[in-house]
């Protein structure tokens, strides 16, 4: 599977696929893990307790991402993701048999939030290794299986359960991930080796004379006989003493030669720390911290703010299902214009002005107050947040660390992202609790989207020296 460049298509398609099947059963699969609630606090009777199951997935997901790249440096994307699926399989399956909220924060929270570190982060990582010009667009394309979950498969469990009950449907809900396990097994790992790279033979380097540091890196091994001390020793038309200069002569150079092939073997990093030196990636990582610190507000409380304004509770709830369908249009919408030849190298700054977008539409919902003026606000919420789901995708680029490096940049950056996932939801209700009012949480959430506007901004110029 060696290619002198991303490919762009061949097997990545496959693994484009296997995306979408990841996408689908991790953030998808949490997300609709709320169709169980209900029923969990009914049998447990624990309601407080039972709503932070899926927070302690999802920082158990996010705050191991550097675990999950160096795991995956050091055995590969198809062993990681393979073993991802089946603790996913495993801790959804347990958590039909649990008897206290206290199994259920073991076996899904830890031990199936560990799984979808280990599927999420590695494939989507692979999948940008194939691509470079279509990369956005395959990117926004396979992420759609986490909406797909939600207005398909997330239904018809919900039906499910209604005649099987919620342990068996739990159960059934584990065996459908275990496909992440097919998944893995498709990440074929993908060599790039540009076209020109020198492949001297150690043989002939020797017997020509010829010795550069560069040919030395590309040699598979050397030994005394293959290097033409023979053919030496076996000349009639050499005296003894050049026969001797000779071989030694030869030794010398298999000695160097065999000494490059180690320092070219030599294992790579199993979490590359240089990115910490990074500007670029700095800046870039606030932005993803305070980003994500404001984008908890509007699925969280725009039902009750709409009631609050004076909308009926059953047109409310509608407003869930406009942002659904808009992030759908948005992820779409952005992996197309993000293919434009003259937009190739400006990639940052269109997610830039797609964070500036948001900020001024999170002013907007402080600002209206009945049905359609909501609904607006959340089509366009929707959408924005549909192109920010490319913010991953987008360490591969040059502007900010590169794809070589992107494996070690993604779970430092996911991991940076799990403190403003733990904190943002209970900043926002502590906020409604002390003013009595739903708009005060969307207040810090445009806050904390207008300070990551302002670090992505910087990603550029930190990246040129400026």
């Amino acid at each position: 599977n060696v290619y002198p460049e991303a490919p762009d298509g061949g097997w990545g398609w496959v693994v484009g696929v296997a995306f979408f099947m990841v996408e689908m059963f991790t953030y998808g699969s949490i997300k609709s893990f709320g169709i169980f609630l209900q029923d969990l606090m009914e049998e447990f009777g624990e309601n407080s307790r039972v709503s932070w199951i899926v927070s302690i997935a999802v920082f158990v997901m996010t705050f191991n991402g550097p675990l999950s790249s160096v795991l995956t440096n050091w055995l590969g994307f198809q062993l990681v993701v393979m073993t991802g699926g089946l603790l996913i399989f495993s801790g959804v399956f347990a958590t039909s048999f649990t008897t206290s909220v206290n199994q259920i924060y073991l076996t899904y929270g830890l031990l199936a939030g560990m799984g979808y570190c280990l599927t999420f982060l590695p494939t989507v990582t692979i999948l940008s290794q194939y691509f470079t010009r279509r990369r956005a667009l395959v990117t926004a394309v396979a992420s759609t299986g986490e909406s797909l979950f939600m207005s398909a498969l997330a239904p018809a469990l919900s039906a499910l359960k209604d005649h099987i009950g919620w342990r068996h449907t739990m159960a059934v809900f584990g065996g459908l991930q275990s496909t992440i396990i097919i998944c893995g097994a498709l990440l074929r790992p993908i060599v790039i080796r540009p076209e020109g790279r020198p492949k001297t033979d150690a043989k002939e380097l020797v017997q020509n004379g010829f010795h550069s540091v560069e040919n030395e890196l590309t040699v598979s091994s050397v030994s005394a006989r293959d290097a033409g001390v023979r053919s030496v020793k076996d000349s009639d038309s050499s005296s003894p003493e050049e026969k001797t200069l000779l071989q030694k002569e030869a030794g010398i150079r298999i000695q160097t030669v065999e000494k490059s092939r180690e320092n070219k073997t030599e294992k790579p990093k199993l979490l590359d720390f240089t990115i910490l030196r990074e500007c670029s990636f700095i800046c870039y990582s606030l932005f993803g911290l305070f980003a994500t610190l404001g984008f908890f507000a509007p699925p969280l409380y725009i039902i009750e703010m709409s009631v609050s304004r004076g909308v009926e509770r059953e047109h409310a709830a509608y407003m869930l299902s406009i942002i659904a369908v808009a992030e759908i249009a948005g992820r779409f919408s952005i992996g197309w214009i993000l293919t434009w030849k003259y937009l190739i190298k400006k990639k940052i700054l269109v997610l830039l002005a797609c964070v500036i977008s948001m900020t001024v539409d999170l002013v907007g919902f402080t600002l209206v107050t009945e049905f359609y003026g909501l609904a607006v606000c959340c089509a366009f919420y929707g959408f924005l947040m549909g192109t920010y789901r490319t913010h991953i995708p987008m360490l591969a680029e040059d502007d900010v660390v590169g794809i070589e490096r992107m494996s070690s940049a993604a779970g430092v950056y996911v991991f940076i992202h799990s403190f403003a996932g733990l904190a943002g939801p209970p900043l926002g209700g502590l906020l409604v609790d002390m003013t009595h009012n739903y708009g005060s949480a969307f207040y810090s959430c445009t806050v904390g989207v207008a300070v990551g506007a302002l670090f992505l901004g910087l990603v550029r110029p930190a990246k040129r020296g400026l």
